[in-house]
């Protein structure tokens, strides 16, 4: 699956590895593609439980928006039409990660941010590391419609709009737990300990009636709207992605760098208020 991705079989459950952490695993077209191929690969074979997470400090940081990274600019370059087709693309993925036929976890730890959190909305089973820093939009307002009509359906309207319209708001994963984001908070350090075994419980039950079940639920959740929803958040994203506002913090990342134009964008604020809420 390349060096982006670790694949590893565990006896009833194959353990998919985002392996980015210098970029605390965000989100490039070539970690996309090999997740999509494993995935594949999973459906095809006896797997009872696919547990995702992520290498290093964090489980992922979001979509990569670093400097050099492609996608700082992409939406310039590209008509809105295009634009959409390209955030669509990555809500069908994830999508595939909803409908597979096996129970999907995500264990998430340190950053879990925008795509990051589109990604563990999408899995079957969160469970959380209790001081993981969950955030659905990136500390600039890059856009902020992508994952927002996603989470109505994981924490209902009003946090779903706390967590769009404040750039950089984010929460732990204990208040991800407790607002049902998240099925489990536990401490960082029983984390792995934790997911293991729970995968592995899960498994004990026969794969064809896990998926039975899972298609049982599922079905319930998508008559409420949950991808029609998911998909409103991409054409949302794209419209914002053509507005000058966006442009400008897009040339700001790559005139300043990411850390430097978060701080601008912050400064007046942390001048008057001296930090974040």
């Amino acid at each position: 699956m390349g060096e982006c991705l670790l694949v590893e079989r565990d006896g009833p459950v194959t353990w998919m590895t985002l392996n980015r952490p210098e970029r605390l695993n965000a989100l490039s077209d070539d970690l996309l593609e090999s997740l999509g191929d494993a995935l594949e690969e999973s459906a095809s074979t006896d797997v009872g439980v696919v547990v995702i997470r992520g290498e290093g400090r964090s489980f992922c940081a979001g979509y990569d928006i670093a400097p050099d990274s492609a996608e700082v600019g992409y939406a310039a370059e590209r008509t809105p039409v295009q634009d959409r087709d390209r955030l669509l693309g990555n809500i069908e993925l994830f999508t595939r990660i909803w409908r597979h036929p096996q129970p999907v976890i995500a264990q998430v730890h340190g950053y879990c941010v925008a795509g990051g959190a589109q990604l563990a909305s999408l899995c079957d089973i969160t469970i959380v590391a209790e001081d993981a820093e969950i955030m659905t939009s990136p500390a600039l307002p890059l856009g902020g419609g992508y994952l927002s009509p996603l989470w109505v359906h994981r924490v209902g309207p009003q946090r779903a709009k706390l967590m769009s319209f404040d750039a950089g708001r984010r929460i732990s994963g204990k208040v991800a737990a407790d607002w049902g984001w998240a099925a489990e908070a536990v401490p960082a350090e029983e984390l792995a300990t934790y997911v293991r075994r729970t995968a592995h419980s899960l498994a004990r039950t026969p794969a064809p009636l896990l998926r039975l079940k899972k298609e049982a639920v599922n079905r319930t959740v998508e008559q409420q709207g949950l991808l029609t929803h998911a998909r409103t958040g991409a054409e949302t994203d794209a419209l914002l992605h053509q507005t000058p506002e966006v442009k400008h913090f897009q040339e700001s990342i790559k005139s300043l760098g990411l850390k430097c134009a978060i701080a601008a964008f912050n400064a007046p604020f942390m001048e008057e208020f001296g930090g974040r809420s």
